[in-house]
């Protein structure tokens, strides 16, 4: 399980999974649409904002986004060697609670709560399986790990080693760890920005905006009256084309896929989608998968751990846990679309 964060090489991670429908054809000539935007983990971010109040000022509101994003990144990227992340995965102390901000503590709590709700397909510890496989902050030859690195690796993962204390009236948090663990938030990371900017927004009284950080969206209102509107990419390695264009409102997408980050050893590709349980990275043969949810970090979350736990597995979380998904898998005779019922009704007009 892991999405990168501030890579080493860009060009795999800044291609979004969604293409979202910018153009403003169509919309009423009298609307006013700001656009601002900006880079951050490894990727670009941007906000729409459709119809702002009289008192907006984009260079403000742009320096306040990047602060912000700023902060996150201080705190969760693996690639900052002095950030909360990295001090703690770099710490050798055991069984004692270290004091973290209340933003990281909560960001963990969440990637914790994937975890047991997928028995590990979801490891916020998978950190040096990321690393073995190339895609992690530690550089690694193009090499396939041998058995015995893979070994040594996941012996290293398990996240019922770490537990967490969030942020009490006095703002105190704290993480703990009982055995060597690093912690990688990567696959929850991109979806915190989201809603950490996402609430900036709703905060300063914007009522119809759009935010997008490498792919994973949160929008609330509308930029003409309907919604708006998100295309979600077929999982194609070569080129950008569309699957599906849904009108959306009060929600947030997250895709986690295998045709964007992965690497190639041997002529053989390689998903940067591991499996804690084998250390490998995962082979089945679900392509894509498109989660809507409340909050962008519950849908980032949610999309990864289904990815892991591949078509049949993944369907069956979905339904047990009534979510908004859909599923794209490979087959000999190309892609196989499938959906839940509440992703059905997004479909059917259902924008929230």
């Amino acid at each position: 399980m892991v999405k990168g964060l501030i890579p080493k090489t860009n060009a795999a991670f800044m291609a979004a999974f969604f293409i979202i429908v910018l153009a403003l054809e169509g919309c009423s000539s009298e609307l006013k649409i700001e656009r601002l935007s900006g880079k951050t983990m490894g990727t670009n971010w941007l906000v729409l904002i459709a119809g702002p109040t009289n008192a907006h000022n984009n260079v403000a509101l742009k320096a306040e986004i990047d602060s912000l994003l700023v902060a996150v990144n201080s705190e969760m990227s693996t690639y900052d060697p002095q950030s909360e992340i990295s001090m703690f995965n770099q710490s050798t102390e055991l069984n004692t609670w270290v004091p973290v901000s209340g933003r990281f503590a909560r960001t963990t709590a969440k990637a914790l709560h994937f975890a047991e709700l997928s028995d590990g397909a979801f490891d916020p510890t998978i950190g040096p399986l990321v690393n073995l496989w190339g895609f992690g902050p530690e550089a690694t030859a193009d090499l396939l790990p041998s058995k015995s690195e893979v070994s040594e690796a996941k012996a290293r993962v398990g996240f019922e080693a770490i537990k967490v204390t969030l942020a009490d009236d006095e703002g105190n948090a704290a993480l703990y760890k009982s055995a060597n663990r690093e912690l990688d938030l990567s696959a929850i990371a991109k979806g915190q920005g989201v809603d950490e900017v996402f609430n900036l927004l709703h905060r300063r009284g914007y009522t119809n905006y759009l935010v997008e950080i490498g792919g994973e969206i949160r929008v609330k209102g509308d930029k003409n009256g309907s919604g708006w509107r998100i295309a979600i990419e077929k999982p194609t390695r070569d080129q950008k084309s569309v699957e599906q264009v849904l009108t959306l409102s009060d929600i947030s997408l997250a895709t986690s896929g295998d045709y964007r980050n992965y690497r190639k050893i041997d002529g053989i590709t390689y998903s940067h989608t591991l499996d804690a349980k084998t250390g490998w990275p995962v082979t089945h043969s679900l392509a894509s998968v498109t989660v809507a949810e409340s909050s962008c970090a519950s849908a980032d979350g949610l999309a990864t751990t289904l990815l892991v736990l591949g078509p049949e597995a993944g369907y069956e979380m979905a339904i047990e846990q009534d979510l908004a998904v859909l599923f794209i898998e490979r087959s000999a005779n190309g892609f196989v679309v499938s959906q839940t019922p509440q992703f059905e009704r997004l479909l059917a007009g259902d924008t929230r």
